[in-house]
């Protein structure tokens, strides 16, 4: 298995979406967290994250307060700024960063181990309840914060720290003698240690990830041994399965995607990672299952995942409604995790694909423009009024929220977007990846040399990109470019001269293969067609509609631009929809108009019921990038529109 290492450190994003996304990140989003962690923020749920490790470094006295996994919020914070100072050096941010490194030293205790919920609050029971309490977990976000603060920093202290808590973890679990035959309830750490490893070359830390995937789902299954073991009697609150955890069967038996979405998703990453850097071709299989089932039968237009709000779960193949959806923010960043690591495992465009439409819709729709409120839930049809009086749809928030108790969300998009760069390419000894469009620059070593690769576009309202190649001397080696699969036609050409890119074309990339010189250029163009998306008949909640989509970017009505009761608007299959660059709306966007019709309400008067009659007029309906939704006036929002 011929496998991709990972690029994207160096890259320095010039992209006007991004860039603009990543000045938020660091100007607005950080600061702002900054200030819930610390409690500062007026009229939001307290977070006391910072003050639960000075509690727990003894330096504050008082009760562990919030979440038992409290502490990721932190390790998330960590990791944004982290990426952010590899965009853009800051001294003061890395000064604060480097005195959170300072307390988490304080906090942690001599053994490594390094928790605040069990070290304030019930120190005698480490690892007593490993399926509800989040050890691990925020373990492994700890774990990524202190690589991704080396990587971009080369200060070691922070994951000193990390390693000597790994180290210690490994004292735990493992098939040793007297070792826990544990996983966690909460799938992160796994991913964590690859990374780890990663950057240590330590094979301790890769072999106690592939110990929590090899280990989980065997019987006795482990989470009732520990169960039995502190006298617990009650059952599992998730229909009494371990489905909830992916811990229902052994990894590699799993053929559908079940249970907490956001706990799968990170699983998944971690196995596909695994895969490559053991060459296990029964979890690659499995990784590949278990994608298709996903992206196939359980993931909605806008690449949210996760349907059901009982458990934030998935519920079964094609039950996709759009009212209640649950789809949560992380679940899609998770889904973004994923893609980039079966991408890894093989460069194929459908794994990019699904990346992009996530990036574009179902991961940034869950923060506002301005970096200040945020969704944790991401809807696909709202009206508000259903929101605050149906108990079915309680989770559903018409607006943004400013902050959570539970809020893995907004550090978690602060991180994703702040490593966007991250996600561009990756590369082979002999060959080099674009699967992301975007403004650019970084530098990789092909065949022994240095090439300096840049992209110009305005991508994602224009399918042109110019991809400028600067190796530092002749060099030759493989260039291989993305055909979007939404691209109806491409054009592909080489310093000018046109390329027949379908002879080259190898899973959906274009692999030109030269020796390049300073200032070659390849040029792509895709033709961006407005689509009318349709989904799998099987899918009930979306028989005789249909999704507006231009490129990557999944469009919605609002009823700002068009009045309210939505569904009453029908899209007639002969309707011309027209595209349209509004750069003072929305920080400027591509917006899609075009006639429809819509059920005349005024003709109706009191009746409730009448015999079938057409009673419609004729509206200009004005779709927007779902993503922007909710940026102006609150109300009613829909993807999905009738057609007829």
């Amino acid at each position: 298995m011929k496998s991709q290492e990972k690029t994207g450190r160096n890259v320095t994003v010039t992209d006007a979406f991004w860039k603009g996304k990543m000045e938020v990140i660091r100007e607005h989003v950080i600061p702002y967290q900054w200030e819930a962690l610390n409690d500062r923020l007026p009229d939001t749920e307290p977070s006391h994250a910072i003050e639960n490790f000075k509690i727990a470094a003894g330096e504050k006295t008082g009760e562990f307060y919030g979440m038992v996994f409290q502490d990721s919020d932190i390790a998330k914070w960590l990791e944004a700024v982290a990426f952010s100072l590899e965009n853009t050096p800051d001294e003061r941010l890395e000064n604060t960063a480097d005195e959170v490194v300072d307390l988490l030293e304080r906090a942690q205790g001599e053994d490594g181990y390094l928790n605040t919920y069990y070290t304030v609050k019930e120190p005698e029971k480490r690892w007593t309840n490993v399926r509800d309490n989040h050890e691990l977990y925020c373990a492994g976000h700890l774990m990524e914060a202190a690589v991704a603060y080396y990587n971009a920093t080369g200060k070691r202290k922070f994951l000193t720290l990390m390693s000597n808590y790994a180290d210690y973890i490994d004292t735990v679990f493992g098939e040793e003698e007297g070792k826990i035959k544990g996983y966690p309830g909460h799938q992160e750490i796994e991913l964590a240690l690859i990374k780890l490893y990663d950057v240590t070359g330590n094979e301790k830390y890769l072999k106690l990830s592939k110990f929590f995937i090899d280990e989980r789902g065997k019987q006795p299954n482990y989470f009732d041994i520990e169960k039995e073991k502190r006298n617990d009697k009650n059952p599992f609150f998730f229909n009494d399965s371990y489905a909830y955890n992916q811990a229902h069967l052994p990894v590699r038996e799993q053929k559908e995607a079940v249970g907490h979405a956001v706990r799968a998703v990170y699983m998944y990453t971690a196995m596909a990672a695994l895969a490559t850097r053991t060459n296990d071709e029964s979890l690659k299989r499995a990784s590949e299952t278990l994608w298709e089932n996903v992206t196939q039968k359980q993931m909605y237009v806008t690449a949210g995942i996760g349907s059901m709000e009982f458990g934030e779960a998935f519920s079964f193949d094609y039950d996709l409604p759009n009212d209640i959806s649950y789809t949560e923010t992380c679940a899609s960043i998770g889904l973004v995790f994923w893609a980039k690591r079966m991408l890894e495992l093989h460069a194929h465009h459908k794994y990019a694909d699904v990346m992009e439409r996530a990036l574009y819709n179902g991961t940034i729709s869950g923060m506002d423009l301005s970096g200040k409120k945020f969704f944790y839930v991401n809807p696909l049809e709202v009206q508000p009024e259903a929101c605050e009086k149906r108990h079915e749809k309680k989770h559903v928030k018409p607006v943004r929220q400013e902050w959570f108790g539970c809020a893995c969300c907004p550090p978690n998009i602060a991180r994703l977007i702040a490593s966007i760069g991250q996600y561009i390419y990756t590369q082979t000894e002999n060959e080099l990846f674009v699967h992301l469009y975007m403004g650019n620059q970084t530098n990789v070593t092909m065949g022994g040399h240095q090439v300096e690769i840049s992209q110009q576009t305005n991508y994602p309202w224009d399918g042109s990109v110019l991809v400028t190649v600067s190796p530092e001397a002749e060099a030759t080696f493989t260039l291989a470019v993305r055909i979007p699969g939404w691209a109806r036609s491409a054009r592909v050409k080489v310093n000018g001269e046109a390329v027949d890119y379908l002879s080259l074309l190898k899973d959906g990339y274009v692999y030109l293969n030269r020796t390049w010189k300073k200032d070659d250029t390849v040029e792509l163009d895709f033709e961006m067609t407005i689509e009318r998306m349709q989904a799998n008949p099987l899918v009930r909640a979306n028989v005789g509609k249909v999704a507006i989509q231009r490129g990557p970017v999944v469009y919605c009505l609002e009823a700002v631009d068009n009045g309210i009761n939505l569904p009453a608007i029908f899209l007639p299959r002969g309707s011309e929809l027209r595209a349209e660059y509004k750069e003072n709306l929305l920080n400027g966007v591509v917006v899609i108009t075009g006639e429809a019709e819509r059920l005349n309400a005024n003709a109706w008067g009191s009746e409730l019921y009448r015999p079938a009659s057409q009673t419609t007029e004729t509206v200009t309906i004005q779709a927007i990038p779902y993503y922007a939704w909710c940026n102006r006036k609150p109300g009613e929002m829909i993807v999905w529109v009738n057609e007829r």
